[in-house]
């Protein structure tokens, strides 16, 4: 059975067995245009939870010391630690531009760093097509489908210096409420047992994603 949403969950199973994310994911954006003003990539910059930090660092065996610092070779070895990713993943990032889904290369350049317990790490990905700032709004979501990280964009989000204070980046809250009416309604056709996929239920967690549109001038 595939992994509900933590909110969805909570509709249907009572309040002691609720699923809830694994992994927490502070997230922020550099969007990168030529000297053309054409969206050639984007720089995603995640820092995870303490908790998931202490995992990885362990299972790594990283900063035996416990002074929250990495050896060169320590941070060597945990360089691209989130970018061995499986074939067909899309790194959890959509982008678009005017509505249309925009392809992006696996994740390239990659650094790790450990800062005050926290695994931070950035990696870029970039357009396979380089966009001119015209062909937006560009819209930017992160989100897990199956809800198992949560991604919370409260990292800066930036563009290149030349485009600074000519574009215009608004954030857009997800509605919450209409999404979860939507999942109830669809979850309450089901029996218990049910398989989810066999039953067409879609995971919904871009439905719950913050989402960030960047709006540049026409010319």
């Amino acid at each position: 059975m595939l992994l509900l949403p933590a909110l969805i969950c909570g509709l249907t199973a009572p309040a002691s067995l609720v699923a809830h994310p694994h992994v927490f994911v502070d997230t922020g954006f550099l969007l990168e245009f030529d000297e053309s003003n054409q969206l050639v990539q984007i720089k995603v910059t995640w820092q995870y939870d303490e908790f998931y930090s202490l995992l990885i660092t362990e299972d790594l065996f990283l900063d035996n010391d416990g002074d929250g610092k990495l050896t060169p070779s320590e941070a060597e070895r945990l360089v691209g630690f989130d970018t061995n990713w499986d074939e067909g993943f899309n790194g959890d990032l959509e982008i678009r531009a005017g509505g249309d889904l925009l392809a992006l290369s696996g994740p390239v350049n990659p650094t790790t760093d450990l800062v005050e317990g926290r695994i931070v790490s950035t990696h870029i990905r970039q357009l396979e097509t380089p966009m001119a700032m015209q062909a937006g709004p560009f819209s930017i979501k992160a989100f897990d489908p199956s809800f198992y990280t949560a991604y919370e964009i409260i990292l800066p989000v930036t563009l290149s210096d030349n485009l600074q204070g000519l574009c215009l980046l608004e954030r857009i809250e997800p509605d919450i409420v209409g999404g979860l009416a939507i999942m109830q309604a669809q979850l309450l056709r089901l029996d218990a047992d049910a398989d989810l996929e066999e039953n067409d239920i879609p995971l919904m967690g871009g439905e719950f994603a913050t989402e960030i549109l960047v709006t540049c001038p026409a010319s």
